[in-house]
């Protein structure tokens, strides 16, 4: 069975190695970026079953990344799950046109729950 791939956009470089290191402990292939404003490049290179994306990324944000991402015929079925600590991410992971969200700071279970769930969606 091939391994699923996670692609991680975040600025905050423990964040992605914390993430990094769960996910791949758990059995995944992981990727990851500290900017966002090649992301389709990224997502070309890559083919990830799944995207975390950061709010406020550089150099564009990840609402803008995400929106880059579903307009784009090619790429708008990985399911983006949009995490950051801000109170209303609800309502910035709808404005980006998110799959699902994740506050900060989040369980470690939780993240594996939601990126498996993700995955099993797009099976």
């Amino acid at each position: 069975m091939n391994k699923k791939k996670v692609l991680i956009f975040d600025d905050d470089a423990n964040i992605l190695e914390l993430c990094a290191i769960v996910l791949q402990d758990f059995g995944y292939d992981v990727e990851v970026s500290e900017t966002s404003h090649d992301i389709i490049e990224k997502v070309s290179e890559i083919k990830p079953d799944v995207i975390l994306m950061d709010n406020w990324i550089p150099d564009i944000g990840g609402i803008k990344a995400t929106q880059l991402l579903k307009k784009d015929p090619d790429f708008n079925r990985i399911p983006v799950i949009y995490f950051s600590a801000n109170n209303d991410i609800h309502l910035l992971a709808q404005t980006a046109g998110a799959d699902a969200y994740l506050s900060k700071p989040f369980d470690l279970t939780e993240l594996e729950n939601i990126v498996s769930e993700a995955i099993k969606k797009t099976a």
